[in-house]
């Protein structure tokens, strides 16, 4: 709790994770709704859409936890040279 309280436990993983998950619904239920009461066009593009919408939120919350990823890597590296 106290890494929480001093800004040296990063809280926007867990919030890009929930994110991700309701992305991911939320598309699902929009193409599913161009699926069943959409125009010939749009049930196409809903199609496209159910596959491609989860992919793509995944990828997008993917490059935001990268940058924690580096952040809690460097400093890793900062409290092993301070050891030294």
């Amino acid at each position: 709790m106290s890494d929480f309280m001093q800004f040296k436990k990063m809280l926007t993983p867990v919030i890009i994770q929930i994110l991700f998950w309701l992305g991911s619904i939320l598309s699902v239920l929009v193409c599913l709704g161009l699926l069943i009461f959409g125009l010939e066009e749009e049930k196409l593009l809903g199609l496209i859409l159910i596959l491609l919408g989860p992919i793509v939120v995944r990828i997008y919350g993917e490059l935001l936890i990268v940058v924690f990823t580096i952040n809690d890597t460097l400093t890793e590296i900062h409290r092993s040279l301070k050891e030294k």
